[in-house]
């Protein structure tokens, strides 16, 4: 709507396009200015106030910038909806899992809020190289992290990642990160340029891609998926209509479906990128074992990048990841990493190039591996008369309800019941409509017999919904 707004300059010190910027600010906190007020036209606002228009122009841009206003083209600019106070939030895929068991081994209280790896030996062995590298640590402990320090974890991961299919791969292309989630910043901070950007996810999608984004005041798009990810027509459309400049997406293990991207669909959705001038950044953090399609680093040159950690292979405790930007890029993101911390703390490379290259890793990763498979394994037996969705490897299953139960209901009673699990909701944008499902991580930290029981009691409350009825 029009307004008649028409403010007066307090006259005094600073520049006029702060006054300016002060006057509107005042007239939004006291009810003057209202959600959707159309503000006046620069040369108009100019004239009454006797500036000149570039000040008031440069007003209405940092209003603008910060969210106060609202600029849509062709018809003005008007007052914006205010933004949610940002409050404190549940981890993204954090949460505390007990240390200690009841002195018979099983607990009733099961969190499968988020994956816990099962101890098979690795944690002798991180304790065992870090007092290695407390003795004698190869990069010393008295100067700050380089780049040509972090070399040898760096030719660690080139070692660790053998046989994936991410096209030519050199030490000097990985960059060493603060676990996954901190890869995905990087790489965001390395693409998005200008003061509007938008990020398309996968309308469910892990939350940490959303939370990237929105901390780097990107606009996140949704796009619709099925069976095998995304839909290669509703990214096209998605991509047309709000000139997209990044696809965040899980293709080996999707987050939370537990789904798989073929390669026709790869290669589709890289055709699009192409035409449509965007990136793709891959989380490939859940992935066990080996690929199963071409990394989109391999089908889509000059804009496909790579994410990825040791958290749900080896341990999430040393928060070590790494990030591996197209051939040609590399310099942006190890830029955005050494502008931000100025690389990884030395006693922690030096530990992870150890663990990477040790000779037992690849049997302690498979026996990670294994003991996953028992406990899935153990949640299909009970559950598998409804609609679960598992695959073996993936730490997680989805579970889309029966009928008679909706998501957040479920996920309170199964709490009542001492399983803490995630609702749909978790994985949706905030306008978004989520599924009647949820996702429930396996948490090998408690014993089998602990879990399976968990898993007896979601079946008890899926073979009884609520019937009440809302009055």
């Amino acid at each position: 709507m029009d307004t008649i707004w028409e403010p007066e300059l307090v006259k005094g010190q600073g520049p006029k396009y702060q006054a300016v910027v002060t006057r509107i600010r005042q007239s939004i906190d006291q009810g003057a200015l209202r959600p959707g007020d159309k503000l006046p036209p620069v040369r108009d606002l100019a004239w009454k106030l006797r500036i000149t228009p570039g000040t008031v122009a440069r007003a209405y841009t940092i209003l603008t910038d910060e969210g106060a206003l609202k600029a849509e083209v062709g018809r003005g600019t008007f007052v914006a909806v205010p933004r949610p106070v940002l409050v404190d939030t549940d981890p993204i895929e954090i949460d505390v899992i007990p240390h200690r068991k009841e002195e018979d081994g099983d607990q009733y209280n099961v969190n499968l809020f988020s994956p816990h790896l099962p101890c098979v030996g690795q944690d002798k062995l991180v304790r065992q190289l870090m007092a290695q590298v407390a003795q004698n640590p190869p990069s010393g402990v008295m100067h700050y992290p380089s780049r040509s320090g972090a070399r040898a974890a760096r030719e660690a991961v080139v070692h660790w990642l053998k046989g994936t299919p991410l096209g030519p791969l050199r030490e000097r292309d990985v960059v060493l990160c603060h676990g996954g989630q901190n890869g995905i910043m990087l790489i965001l901070q390395s693409i998005l340029e200008g003061r509007a950007p938008t990020v398309l996810i996968e309308d469910l999608a892990y939350p940490g891609f959303r939370k990237a984004a929105e901390l780097l005041r990107a606009e996140v798009v949704p796009v619709a998926m099925d069976e095998d990810g995304i839909i290669p027509e509703a990214l096209e459309a998605a991509a047309r209509a709000h000139d997209a400049q990044v696809l965040c997406t899980s293709p080996e293990v999707h987050n939370p479906t537990c789904g798989f991207s073929p390669i026709g669909r790869r290669e589709a959705i890289a055709e699009i990128a192409r035409r449509y001038d965007f990136q793709i950044v891959e989380d490939d953090c859940y992935r066990m074992g080996v690929n199963r399609a071409p990394s989109y680093r391999m089908l889509a040159p000059g804009r496909g990048w790579y994410v990825s950690s040791i958290a749900k292979t080896i341990t999430p405790s040393l928060r070590f990841g790494y990030a591996i930007a197209p051939e040609g890029k590399s310099s942006l993101l190890r830029r955005a990493a050494e502008h931000s911390f100025f690389g990884m703390a030395t006693p922690l490379t030096d530990l992870c190039s150890a663990l990477l290259t040790h000779p037992d890793m690849d049997a302690l990763a498979d026996a990670t591996h294994k003991a996953f498979n028992t406990y899935v394994q153990s949640a299909v037996n009970v559950l598998g008369a409804y609609d679960l969705v598992w695959r073996p490897g993936v730490p997680f299953l989805w579970l889309r309800l029966p009928v008679g139960w909706r998501a957040g209901a479920f996920c309170q009673a199964a709490e009542a019941q001492g399983v803490q699990i995630r609702s749909a909701e978790e994985f949706v944008c905030r306008d978004a409509r989520a599924p009647h499902a949820v996702r429930m991580a396996v948490n090998a930290g408690v014993s089998l017999k602990s879990f399976e029981a968990a898993m007896l009691r979601l079946r008890d409350l899926l073979d009884s919904p609520p019937e009440q009825l809302g009055v």
